[in-house]
């Protein structure tokens, strides 16, 4: 199968690195995702990747930081 593309940009949330846990990095999605990647670059795409850092702010439960600003931080991580 020839791609349609040789170069792609994947954006891998930080939602999808937690999987069901909801937090931080799930080891079983990051092997998945690893293998998806692999397969896509077998077949000779460029792949750029860019990992959200939202997650990791919004998921944090401590107060003395309010929810907007965590977001921010987030965002800026993924940045």
């Amino acid at each position: 199968m020839e791609p349609k593309y040789k170069r792609v940009l994947l954006k891998v949330s930080g939602e999808a690195l937690a999987g069901p846990d909801k937090f931080g990095i799930c080891d079983d999605m990051l092997v998945g995702i690893a293998a998806q990647v692999k397969e896509i670059h077998d077949l000779g795409v460029q792949i750029a990747i860019v990992v959200g850092g939202g997650n990791f702010w919004r998921g944090r439960t401590g107060q003395s930081i309010d929810r907007a600003t965590a977001d921010y931080m987030g965002m800026l991580a993924t940045t």
